[in-house]
């Protein structure tokens, strides 16, 4: 499988990327709709930055298996918004306690934290409503499909189940597992990543073929590319926690320091070859796809070098 240039996917990022900051313009009830200030906090988080990685793989995978950026974007806005919403209420003070997000006031010190817990529950609603969307163009079978996978891998299997277990995890070194048993920190970090980063980035994944109708071995491989791809974007996101800069990051560095992460049960070095073998394993995944899946290797490689 040939490569995708460094300019090449950049002008695809940026090209896909303006689609949907368009759509979720289009989808957003306006900042002067009553009561204004909900939809405003909104929007303030929507449109706060951020790479637009779960869309992108939406669109990415259904244009690997043949169906146009355009037909998918309610479904590719649909899982940004839950995870706008899941980053909003993850920055309360109930749970992280930040107060910076992407190089601004977090939604809860910018709006308060009543309005920042309504905007998460409003965009989670928002989600399924761009959902059902699909249905007129991909059919109500599909659709319901898309759907209820999304609706799984956010709940207690997914990831409200992560930040549970991530927050049970906390200045703890063998946090308890299942049935009052202890694991190991190692099971415990994987557990944890899986449910909470590596589950809504499968699922994206998944969307753009479940869509577009791929065949069982290319729905396999995506789903295979989409769970190695979540998981080493999730170590990544705990080494530059560990070394990254703050003002690229946008939020301040240690802030997991207490948690349960990579670096902290394999060591710097060990977790950038585990992120690397993970990637490795997520690009050879995509072989059933072809020439199609191109894109979708070009991301992983991208995403395995980020400094932000």
């Amino acid at each position: 499988m040939s490569l995708v240039a460094s300019q090449d996917l950049a002008t695809y990022l940026a090209t896909r990327g303006r689609l949907v900051d368009d759509a979720l313009d289009r989808f957003l009830p306006p900042e002067t709709t009553h009561p204004a200030i909900i939809h405003s906090a909104m929007r303030y988080s929507v449109f706060a930055g951020g790479k637009r990685l779960r869309p992108m793989l939406v669109i990415a995978s259904a244009e690997a298996c043949g169906a146009p950026a355009r037909d998918v974007l309610p479904v590719a806005c649909a899982v940004e918004v839950i995870n706008t919403y899941s980053l909003i209420h993850d920055d309360l003070p109930a749970m992280d306690n930040s107060d910076t997000r992407r190089g601004r006031p977090t939604c809860h010190i910018a709006f308060g934290e009543a309005i920042a817990v309504l905007a998460g529950d409003a965009l989670h609603a928002l989600a399924f409503e761009l959902i059902a969307r699909a249905e007129q163009t991909f059919g109500a079978e599909r659709t319901l499909r898309v759907s209820r996978e999304i609706a799984a891998c956010i709940g207690t299997e997914g990831m409200v189940g992560g930040q549970v277990l991530d927050l049970l995890g906390e200045g703890r070194t063998f946090p308890g597992g299942a049935r009052g048993k202890e694991q190991p920190l190692p099971d415990v970090v994987r557990e944890v990543h899986l449910r909470k980063t590596a589950a809504l980035i499968r699922t994206s994944v998944r969307a753009g073929g479940i869509l577009t109708g791929a065949t069982t071995a290319k729905l396999d491989a995506l789903t295979a590319y989409g769970e190695r791809l979540g998981l080493a974007y999730q170590i990544m996101d705990d080494i530059l926690d560990v070394v990254g800069e703050e003002a690229k990051l946008g939020k301040r560095t240690g802030s997991d320091a207490e948690k349960a992460t990579y670096p902290k049960a394999f060591g710097l070095e060990r977790s950038r070859e585990i992120a690397a073998e993970l990637t490795r394993e997520a690009q050879e995944a995509l072989r059933p796809l072809g020439s199609g899946g191109e894109i979708l290797h070009a991301i992983a490689a991208y995403l395995l070098t980020r400094d932000a």
